[in-house]
């Protein structure tokens, strides 16, 4: 694929900065570990004398480079030097899987590291989280910074700790909800984050894109359960499909028919369910509909030992402790006829996108960002770059075949497997849900 001749002139800018910091691996191969490490010092004393961050960079990354050499046999790339430059600078940098992305974090996590106000790297999960601070920590400390990870699970002591460290690892629910805790706290003593500087994000396609308006929501006890989901669960098991109410399995969108209204109006005996005074009635309508009509058992949720537990669309996991908002888990539990329990109030709430724009400077890594790079400029101001391999690619990627109809890709999709079977190829067929694969 050509590049864009902007592409090319990021890319020329990023290879003459990789270029000083690789004049300088001699410098740094002659020092001996006590002066190596001595130099974080010298790099803090350069800022405090007005120097800037892109002042240091050569000698920051020709340092953090030979620091990795020694301690994890690792130096780095050309091409992860360049990957560096991108993240410090604010951008996206796409970079094929097997490039070392997580070595590529190490070299602008250390040069904001060094103003002292904390840099977090984000991933997806606390494997990686936990797994990354171990690996990539020994060069950080070797160098004389702290690094920390931030789990759930952890007390407010260990978590204050973990952000009060140079460097911290952490996965984007748990700073999230860490940022909702610390907006509840009664005395500003309390808190554990300190402040939004500058994230690393991994995987910045799944978090900031996928699942940018997913709501991190801590809830409290709300009223009461009302008997109204058990009147409205009997009225709608009453309802007839078309006559009394349509649905739109697609988006999973139902409403009351003309018919469907003046039924409600009897049972209920309103004189008319529009009426502002009934708007708490018809959105338990609402939810009576969704639960039986839309939301369906061991598909969307299971039940087990009286209780109601989500199932993932996604993975097919049990979602143990999530509850549907907004009252449709108490409409499921009276459709299914286990134990109502009292409503939740949401006590502070926070999307992944609201979050992630209160860094100082956010930037990202992943194997596909170019494709959105429109959402990540319009929504985060950030740009993607793409980096080069190391090494000529040699696996063949083809451009995706769209299709106009559902038929027409199903079909070809058979005759694929069909045509592969023959030989004797396993094949793997990924979908999005589980209804999808089933």
């Amino acid at each position: 694929m050509g590049l864009f001749s902007g592409e090319k002139k990021k890319l020329k800018v990023l290879d003459k900065i990789a270029e000083k910091v690789l004049a300088l691996e001699e410098k740094y191969l002659q020092m001996d570990n006590e002066s190596l490490i001595n130099q974080t010092e010298v790099l803090k004393q350069r800022l405090k004398d007005g120097e800037t961050l892109n002042d240091i960079l050569p000698d920051a990354y020709a340092l953090v480079r030979e620091a990795s050499a020694r301690v994890l046999n690792m130096r780095h790339y050309k091409v992860q030097i360049m990957g560096g430059v991108a993240l410090h600078q604010g951008r996206i940098a796409e970079m094929r899987t097997g490039e070392g992305k997580t070595l590529v974090a190490t070299l602008p996590a250390y040069l904001n590291a060094l103003t002292g106000k904390g840099v977090h790297v984000v991933t997806v999960n606390e494997y990686l989280a936990k797994r990354d601070a171990e690996w990539m920590g020994k060069v950080y400390k070797f160098l004389g910074l702290s690094v920390g990870v931030a789990i759930s699970g952890m007390d407010e002591k260990s978590k204050r700790n973990a952000y009060n460290c140079d460097i911290t690892y952490c996965t984007n629910n748990e700073l999230g909800f860490d940022y909702l805790r610390d907006n509840m706290v009664v005395d500003k003593s309390q808190r554990v984050q300190r402040g939004q500087n500058f994230a690393i994000v991994d995987e910045v396609e799944s978090i900031l894109i996928d699942e940018a308006r997913t709501p991190l929501i801590i809830s409290g006890r709300g009223m009461k359960s009302s008997e109204r989901y058990y009147s409205a669960d009997k009225f709608a098991k009453t309802l007839k499909e078309e006559e009394d109410f349509e649905i739109d399995l697609k988006i999973k969108a139902i409403h009351l028919t003309e018919q469907g209204i003046e039924k409600a109006e009897r049972f209920f005996k309103v004189d008319n369910l529009s009426d502002v005074d009934n708007l708490e009635l018809d959105h338990h309508i609402m939810n009576a509909l969704k639960a039986n009509f839309i939301m369906k058992r061991d598909e969307n949720y299971i039940v087990k030992d009286d209780e109601i537990l989500i199932v993932d669309e996604f993975t097919g996991r049990l979602m143990q402790g999530r509850r549907y908002s907004d009252g449709l888990h108490q409409a499921i539990e009276a459709k299914e006829g286990v134990k109502i329990k009292d409503e939740n109030k949401t006590l502070a709430t926070v999307t992944f996108q609201n979050y992630f724009r209160l860094y100082h400077k956010l930037s990202g890594m992943t194997g596909t960002a170019k494709t959105e790079e429109d959402e990540f400029n319009g929504i985060y101001n950030v740009d993607v770059i793409t980096i080069p391999s190391n090494k000529p690619n040699a696996r063949k990627d083809y451009n995706d075949i769209i299709y106009r109809t559902q038929k027409g890709k199903i079909k070809a999709i058979v005759d694929e497997i069909k045509e592969k079977n023959a030989k004797g190829q396993p094949v793997l067929i990924d979908t999005v849900t589980i209804e999808k694969s089933e």
